[in-house]
């Protein structure tokens, strides 16, 4: 079959009539074939109960190995877009509903036990003292507060957040440049934008990743490469090999594998910037969540004028409020405050200001303290039920609501996650964070644990394993 010169691969099966277009410079084959058939079922092309070519037969016309289109046909399966039928043929589920004019597969129910990581558990949150915060906000609150206000936020909220910062994240910053923002990813967005007007148009990211910062930065106008992560964070020293001037790191907790940007690290990646006049997005998403060893502090505060630092409410009350921040460096403040006018003229004032009081009273620091001994207690208890029934390696466990597990070379990720969840329980695999695929890359899971009680993690993980 002839390729086109762009590097696209597109193959129709003779049986399903399903195309799938391959971009091979992209990598994740797995993933592309995955979304291609997806995208068939919505669209319609793909009807419910139509069938779908063998695994060998749709591996040979579309060039690839026969494991990759298993592994494909396995995830859309536990999806619920597929169907394994009697003699081991695969189709379209029967069961598809029509969604806003497009056809979706037939919702599977959420498993029994997700082990979905970066989840705090929302039963958790400080009901009672976010309502006396409430109160003693709207007593507080102005005339003036109501009205189009400053693009950066409360004002009263940024000078909380940089007491908050300055004492607990060793953050150097002034209120006037920090900005509220909805959530983290908000935050990301306008850092990139305010990037990319000062010329910065080539960003890096950690290998493996949230695979949303890849689509946030490509959204924004910019290119994105990725630099690995090893036990010692990101490797700086490739940086410089990728021509990016700007890089975002989660180097208190890396997501997704857990492991802590190290001392000499954090100065070469300040060296980096300087050197190149770039830039770090320092992404401290769940750093209050430190279990074992002294507290990291930010990187932001060995550099203010090389770091944009963000973080969000998301992880230590409830993803629900969309509420975040981030400390910007003055040369970037202008970019970022226009960039914010033309997303939404500013953030809902009521969270903020309630958000303040609810600093003030001490009320965070108190939620803090209890919930870091009730996550700790949770990761022990995953900790102590994986070491009783499995072999596997288990890293990145000192901080957040996440761990990962290192499978037996030669395991299969997908098979391991395909029959967990026909068991009712929710693992979720490394390769779903990581940019390329390779045969010498490990297997891994990656489990969170912070909405889980101690009961149901220890349920999970048996019910797994059972016969």
């Amino acid at each position: 079959m002839p390729r086109a010169s762009t590097g696209v691969t597109k193959r129709t099966s003779s049986k399903s009539e399903v195309l799938i277009p391959l971009v091979r410079a992209k990598g994740r084959l797995r993933a592309q074939i995955e979304d291609g058939i997806r995208q068939a079922v919505r669209s319609g092309r793909l009807s419910p109960n139509t069938g779908l070519p063998s695994s060998r037969l749709l591996a040979r016309d579309l060039g690839v190995s026969r494991g990759i289109v298993v592994g494909a046909y396995e995830q859309l399966t536990a999806e619920g877009f597929l169907v394994s039928r009697p003699g081991g043929s695969t189709a379209i589920a029967s069961r598809l509903k029509r969604v806003g004019g497009h056809p979706e597969p037939f919702a599977l129910p959420p498993p029994r036990y997700d082990f979905k990581p970066g989840v705090p558990d929302v039963r958790e949150f400080p009901w009672r003292e976010w309502n006396r915060a409430t109160k003693s906000a709207l007593h507080a609150g102005t005339n003036q507060d109501l009205g189009y206000g400053d693009m950066r936020g409360s004002l009263v909220l940024r000078i909380r957040l940089a007491e908050y910062l300055g004492r607990v994240r060793a953050v150097d910053t002034v209120p006037n440049q920090i900005m509220i923002c909805g959530g983290v990813t908000q935050a990301l967005g306008i850092a990139v934008k305010a990037l990319i007007a000062r010329g910065i148009d080539r960003m890096a990211l950690e290998a493996p990743s949230h695979p949303d910062l890849r689509r946030l930065i490509a959204a924004a106008g910019a290119s994105a490469v990725a630099v690995r992560v090893d036990e010692s964070g990101v490797v700086v020293r490739d940086l410089a090999n990728t021509g990016a001037k700007a890089v975002i790191v989660t180097p208190a907790h890396q997501f997704p594998t857990g492991a802590v940007l190290s001392g000499p690290r954090r100065h070469e990646l300040v060296a980096w910037a300087a050197a190149c006049d770039g830039f770090i997005i320092e992404d401290d998403y769940d750093s209050e969540y430190r279990y074992d060893g002294t507290s990291v502090g930010a990187i932001q505060g060995l550099a203010p004028d090389r770091v944009i630092y963000t973080s969000s409410t998301s992880k230590i009350l409830a993803p629900g409020l969309r509420l975040g921040w981030m400390c910007l460096p003055a040369p970037l403040l202008h970019a970022a405050i226009d960039t914010k006018r033309l997303a939404d003229l500013g953030s809902p004032i009521l969270e903020q200001l309630i958000y303040a009081a609810f600093i003030e009273s001490g009320g965070l620091a108190r939620h803090l303290r209890r919930t870091r001994l009730l996550y700790r207690a949770r990761r022990d208890v995953l900790v102590r039920t994986l070491t009783a029934l499995t072999s596997w390696r288990i890293e990145g466990i000192a901080a957040g609501l996440h761990l990962v597990a290192h499978l037996p070379v030669g395991s299969d990720e997908r098979r391991i996650v395909t029959a967990a969840r026909r068991r009712d329980v929710g693992f979720h695999p490394l390769s779903d964070y990581r940019t390329t695929t390779s045969p010498s890359q490990n297997a891994a899971l990656v489990f969170g644990y912070g909405h889980l009680t101690d009961q149901e993690i220890e349920d999970g993980v048996r019910q797994a394993f059972s016969r």
